[in-house]
């Protein structure tokens, strides 16, 4: 990210070790470079919260646990990036990712992104369009990396995260306690899964109000709502042909200012033929000039861009989304303003 824009190193430097961590409502997932090899690792922990917003103080030796088994014995890593759920929103200080890994790893640089912007790197690298992300939430982010970002949704399960895991959870476990009741509009075949799943439906109650991420809980409901819908359960199908709408306006509202370009990124959209059509669908009925590009990564490959291009001082804040801390200057102020759709 240079002063006016992020645009990635034109002459990426070779350095002792690059770090990219995807920090997701399904778990951590890094990629870590180092001489000259890229290694793989992630968990499939709940984010850890705290009154709803995101821990970092947990959070922060979860990463370097990860890290750790992704590269033993690596040593140093002078740059990493970090792509966090809950950034804008309910991450409150993420200079705590900075105390918490900077001595551990001997990092020169961080930088802490929502992860609708590493998702954005991954799925585009650095030019300009619209990237939605969907797992257990979801967040559209339409951006040129420079003046213009636009958010759409990331509202969190309860308020918003339309079409993502945890909605499609919530919507499948609505039809089940339907179909249980005896009530219009309910699938006995989701009914089943729920039993089979949860157990008896004040079970599932008890589970949902105790848990520390419900909206990790609804989505792992997720898979069976998909496994009813292939199924041929026309409730599941018609829960996931939603989804792909509501995932298409999404990506539409954050369009504005655009070439109207898009792409994907999350674990949901390996959903695929269940999401992708009404999906595609519904952004080429509201905007017939769309055009489709199969993401060439994931958020956790979009961090690792990012640690690179933050090697040789590429990156610049963009307050809320794009945080930057430096061993000489911590953190470093942002510059540029930003616009939510």
């Amino acid at each position: 990210m240079s002063q006016t824009g992020l645009t990635g190193p034109a002459n990426p430097p070779d350095h002792a070790g690059l770090v990219g961590v995807d920090v997701g409502g399904g778990g951590i997932r890094v990629r870590a470079e180092y001489a000259g090899t890229i290694t793989h690792g992630e968990n499939a922990m709940p984010v850890p919260r705290d009154k709803g917003r995101v821990d970092l103080e947990r959070l922060a030796p979860q990463i370097a646990a990860v890290i750790e088994k992704a590269a033993p014995g690596a040593g140093r890593f002078t740059s990493m990036a970090i792509g966090i759920t809950g950034l804008p929103g309910l991450v409150m200080d993420p200079a705590t990712l900075w105390r918490g890994l900077r001595d551990r790893f001997g990092l020169d640089t961080l930088v802490v992104a929502g992860d609708a912007v590493t998702t954005h790197v991954g799925a585009l690298g650095f030019r300009q369009g619209v990237v939605v992300a969907a797992g257990t939430g979801v967040i559209t982010l339409g951006t040129d990396l420079g003046g213009t970002w636009n958010q759409s949704d990331g509202w969190g399960y309860l308020l918003g995260d339309h079409g993502g895991g945890a909605w499609i959870g919530m919507q499948g476990l609505h039809a089940a306690l339907r179909a249980h009741d005896g009530r219009v509009g309910g699938s006995p075949a989701l009914r089943d899964h729920m039993t089979a799943r949860f157990g008896h439906p004040l079970d599932l109650v008890a589970l949902v109000h105790e848990s520390d991420s419900a909206a990790h809980l609804l989505a792992s409901f997720t898979p069976l709502v998909a496994e009813a819908a292939r199924a041929g359960d026309p409730v599941a199908r018609q829960i996931w042909n939603e989804a792909g709408r509501q995932l298409g306006q999404t990506a539409v509202a954050a369009a504005s200012g655009l070439d109207p370009l898009f792409s994907w990124g999350g674990r949901l959209f390996e959903a695929a033929g269940l999401l992708m059509e009404p999906f595609q669908d519904t952004i080429r009925m509201m905007l017939p000039a769309a055009r489709f590009v199969q993401p060439h990564g994931t958020s956790a490959d979009g961090a690792l861009a990012l640690a690179r291009a933050a090697a040789d001082g590429s990156v610049r804040p963009h307050s809320p989304y794009v945080h930057v801390f430096t061993a000489e200057r911590s953190p470093i102020p942002a510059e540029d303003s930003i616009n939510q759709a």
